[in-house]
């Protein structure tokens, strides 16, 4: 099979795969770096990750804008000639400032979801930075596409199709994720591409389409290449790698789940996600945990009847408190079985 490659403006990747951001700190500029040198495209999550940074608890947003910029650049000290971008959430509160900077840091892409990026092209004007949202839908597709192509005649270098199989915050509704069959990703992404074909006709430009949301081997990469698309994104997987940015403690909490370990839940900021489901998860369905910091991360979350702190149970789980931390995961990461390190992934991955 001839592999399809990714084009952002003048870059193009070598192989079909964008590596899933995760945060808090899953996925910095270690992972990022690793996947950019083999050829894909290596993304930073950009949600909270100043939480190293020694005035977070007093500052958080300006130790969010600092640390972003050291990440970006130490990536691209890693990987030079590689192709990075940064996922910033669309709910998070200083979403203009984190996208003014990575713009500033020269960032290759900016992937937006959690929310649709109405001003992304605004915030990217006059630079090389290539903008890419995430839907789940095509009727998300025509919203965003078409908002973006009447108020600023621009349209989306790429767009990331993401099914409910897809760890983390999920675009979709707790009714959607109730029924049975789930949405399936083969169809939303063929409802992508029907939506997209107009703009891309009148405006004589392809929009590269990437499909995520429980994509685990070859076969499923190999299956839904077949569709015509330009590629897929992958975050569980690349947790058990050596190159992840996150404590052992994490990877081996991927490797030690069993397929009933893993639910959709409602997070504190109430959109749906999947997660695996650890003591603490059992605890705050029962009780709401006591909340003594806000770090103002996410617009909808209300310290007042939140059942607990998104950001320190992210926190918590990356720097190796599982038991006391929120560990997203998408549907197949209970398949995971080792650790292995980039280059070995990304050649298993691509065995068609």
């Amino acid at each position: 099979m001839n592999l399809p490659q990714i084009s952002i403006g003048n870059k193009v990747t070598k192989i079909p795969i964008i590596q899933g951001a995760m945060g808090v700190g899953v996925s910095l500029s270690n992972l990022a770096s690793a996947v950019a040198n083999y050829g894909g495209i290596g993304m930073i999550s950009g949600v909270q990750i100043g939480f190293r940074e020694p005035d977070f608890e007093e500052n958080c947003d300006k130790a969010n804008e600092r640390a972003l910029a050291k990440e970006i650049r130490k990536a691209r000290d890693l990987s030079p000639n590689g192709i990075l971008g940064v996922n910033l959430m669309v709910a998070m509160n200083n979403y203009k400032e984190m996208a003014k900077v990575a713009v500033e840091e020269k960032i290759d892409l900016i992937v937006s979801g959690a929310g649709l990026p109405t001003e992304l092209p605004s915030i990217i004007k006059g630079s090389n930075t290539k903008i890419a949202p995430i839907v789940s839908s095509g009727k998300a597709a025509a919203v965003i596409t078409k908002l973006w192509k009447r108020r600023y005649d621009y349209l989306p270098d790429l767009v990331i199709v993401e099914g409910p199989e897809a760890g983390g915050h999920l675009g979709f509704s707790v009714e959607q994720l109730s029924n049975k069959p789930l949405p399936s990703l083969t169809k939303i992404v063929k409802d992508v591409m029907k939506i997209l074909k107009p703009y891309e006709e009148e405006g004589g430009k392809k929009i590269p389409i990437v499909a995520a949301g429980g994509i685990y081997d070859s076969n499923d990469i190999k299956n839904i290449l077949d569709l015509g698309i330009q590629g897929v994104q992958i975050g569980t997987r690349f947790v058990a790698t050596h190159e992840c940015d996150a404590s052992d403690e994490f990877k081996n909490a991927y490797i030690n789940a069993k397929k009933e370990d893993i639910e959709y839940i409602i997070s504190p900021v109430g959109m749906p996600g999947q997660a695996i489901i650890n003591p603490l998860m059992k605890r705050v369905r029962l009780e709401k945990e006591k909340i003594t910091k806000c770090y103002r991360c996410l617009t909808p979350c209300n310290p007042t009847t939140t059942p607990y702190c998104i950001s320190k149970a992210l926190i918590n789980s990356v720097n190796g408190d599982v038991d006391n931390g929120l560990i997203f995961i998408g549907k197949n990461g209970y398949r995971i079985n080792k650790i292995v390190s980039v280059k070995e992934l990304i050649d298993e991955l691509l065995d068609f």
